[in-house]
């Protein structure tokens, strides 16, 4: 018997990377526009930057599809019916969000003040349900690293 999917679980077949048509049914319309958006602003705000990677991270986090030059940008983690991207910052970059914390949407504070403190920085996971999360998640990695084309 086979179990029926819960919202947020990840893809975990590990034979194949996920393609688009695979990605746009386990997250759903919605959140694949979200996906497209996303991907398609990071394409044009850094040109040549990243080439993404689809890493496979066993059966509990399944497949994510990571930015990464040096340092880890971000990393789009598509989920059943949902789509997240984690964002991992540094000190330097908690002290630029220290700076404008009370600029940033609540919702976004709030996943950063949940967001667990590593060693090599914070992880925020913020999920993306709406416009105004995208563009959030847009801010966040712009303040990360400033965007080389204006988009």
């Amino acid at each position: 018997m086979e179990q029926q999917s819960q919202i947020g679980d990840r893809i975990i077949d590990k034979s194949a990377p996920p393609d688009e048509n695979m990605i746009r049914n386990w997250i759903g319309l919605e959140a694949f526009e979200h996906w497209n958006q996303l991907r398609s602003w990071i394409e044009a705000s850094y040109p040549n930057v990243f080439t993404p990677d689809w890493l496979h991270g066993g059966k509990n986090r399944g497949w994510s599809l990571r930015y990464k030059k040096t340092k880890a940008f971000c990393t789009l983690i598509p989920g059943y019916k949902l789509f997240s991207v984690l964002v991992v910052l540094g000190r330097a970059e908690r002290e630029k969000f220290e700076e404008r914390r009370y600029a940033w949407s609540p919702q976004l504070v709030k996943f950063y003040d949940q967001a667990r403190t590593y060693p090599d920085g914070k992880w925020m996971t913020v999920a993306i349900s709406s416009a105004n999360d995208l563009h959030d998640v847009m801010e966040l990695v712009s303040m990360k690293r400033p965007p080389l084309a204006i988009s």
